[in-house]
């Protein structure tokens, strides 16, 4: 069910980790952004825009996981967007004749056979350096950045003062790093640095998962992010309540653990960390 979180700007939470699909109301219809995550989800929450009379005019995907590439015929035709670096990682992992079963192997086991997967990924690429999205509707602003996956953007509705933060900035999961990169905890940090610039034109955050927050959680959440990164950077140790005993998600400490042992490894290879 759709709950309005600024004027013009909706969200529909996911049982999958609290995942979050957002739609912002246009001219002539809606934009909609990482929607997901079954068919049945898609399905129920095309038929409320349907109620609403608001049909899908444009589509964005805020990275190139899995969970924010998904479609669901009932949206219709619209255009799909993503940057230039999103779109080419997704259609590197498309052009793969096995790419479904690559995908199967990452899918959450208690939802995989209700994710469609015929229209996953089937976004075009903005132009380098495109500043904003293309559509009949409210400014919403591209802020692109390499925390997390290659191309990620951060999208700033700058007339409703709402931030969607895609994969960053969650009050569930800590920060995921793109640990192919080459320097994946600078390039955490300096995305940081840029959320942080715009923090002050702000009044709600919206994560990729998780709750959506008010200007005083996304500055406390960009410290808190900031915090694990360098507690990364300096040797692990790290206090943070997702990761620990009342995390919300137990694999949590997993991640953490890897996330950890990858960047020694990366740092025993003599690349940075």
């Amino acid at each position: 069910m759709l709950k309005q979180v600024a004027e013009g700007v909706l969200v529909h939470e996911s049982e999958f980790i609290q995942s979050n699909s957002i739609v912002v109301q246009g001219r002539d219809g809606v934009l909609l952004i990482d929607p997901g995550i079954t068919g049945d989800e898609m399905a129920a929450l095309a038929s409320e825009l349907r109620e609403l009379g608001q049909p899908v005019v444009a589509g964005f995907s805020t990275h190139p996981d899995w969970d924010h590439v998904l479609w669901h015929a009932n949206f219709g035709d619209a255009p799909r967007y993503g940057t230039a670096r999103c779109a080419a990682s997704i259609q590197d992992l498309l052009s793969n004749v096995d790419w479904k079963a690559r995908v199967a192997e990452v899918l959450p086991p208690e939802y995989a056979e209700d994710i469609p997967m015929d229209l996953l990924g089937l976004i075009t690429g903005l132009p380098a350096g495109t500043a904003q999205i293309p559509w009949e509707g409210p400014k919403v602003r591209i802020i692109e950045h390499q925390a997390h996956a290659p191309g990620h953007a951060a999208l700033l509705i700058e007339e409703r003062g709402v931030l969607v933060a895609g994969d960053m900035l969650s009050d569930i999961l800590m920060p995921f790093l793109d640990l192919e990169a080459t320097d994946p905890l600078e390039d955490y940090l300096a995305a940081l640095r840029l959320l942080e610039s715009v923090a002050g034109d702000v009044d709600v955050v919206i994560p990729g998962h998780g709750s959506v927050g008010g200007a005083e959680q996304l500055r406390a959440r960009i410290t808190q992010d900031r915090a694990y990164v360098q507690n990364l950077r300096d040797g692990g140790v790290t206090n943070d309540p997702r990761v620990g005993p009342s995390a919300t998600l137990d694999w949590l400490a997993d991640v953490h653990e890897w996330q950890l042992q990858q960047l020694a490894q990366k740092e025993r290879d003599g690349t940075p960390g």
